[in-house]
């Protein structure tokens, strides 16, 4: 069983179903593309010392995959509580702190998440108009990502920031 449906199984209800299956198809997406990644550098290194012609676009798409690879996860990461934090700081304080040390964690991951979702957006919106090199596709395609991440974290924060308000601690689910 999977860190993210362990992780996911105790919450209820038809919000909580609907943000967990958000979570794994960005998991399943940023797989697909890992794996695609292999590949593709695999095509790289088959094509640079057996064809002796390096495949020029393969850096390019490496780029855009481990940028999507990377936000994906991260988002998905916060559904499920397993993004960058210092638990144990917070855990070994006392109750009286401990608890208002779990919402504003909570909350500074929405803040955070909105400011992400805001910025990413507005980065793809003034860069779509380029080209990336070799590939052809739009360059706002490298801060989509981003925004969709910050936009769900915002979503997954909401989630959590509910179970503290129904006196379930977060840090469990």
């Amino acid at each position: 069983m999977s860190n993210l449906s362990r992780k996911t199984e105790p919450r209820t209800g038809t919000v909580d179903a609907v943000l967990a299956l958000l979570a794994q198809v960005c998991m399943v997406v940023a797989g697909i593309l890992l794996v695609a990644l292999i590949v593709i550098f695999g095509w790289l290194v088959f094509g640079r010392y057996v064809l002796n012609d390096t495949p020029t676009w393969v850096e390019q798409a490496a780029l855009l995959m481990v940028v999507w690879i990377t936000f994906l996860g991260g988002a998905a990461g916060v559904w499920a509580k397993a993004h960058l934090s210092i638990d144990f700081v917070r855990e070994m304080m006392p109750p009286a702190i401990c608890v208002p040390l779990r919402w504003l964690a909570v909350i500074g991951v929405i803040v955070f998440g909105a400011y992400l979702g805001w910025y990413g957006l507005e980065l793809a919106q003034k860069t779509w108009q380029r080209s990336i090199p070799m590939l052809g596709f739009s360059e706002g395609w490298r801060a989509v990502p981003m925004s969709i991440c910050g936009f769900l974290s915002v979503l997954f924060s909401l989630s959590h920031l509910a179970a503290l308000f129904r006196g379930e601690d977060p840090a469990e689910g």
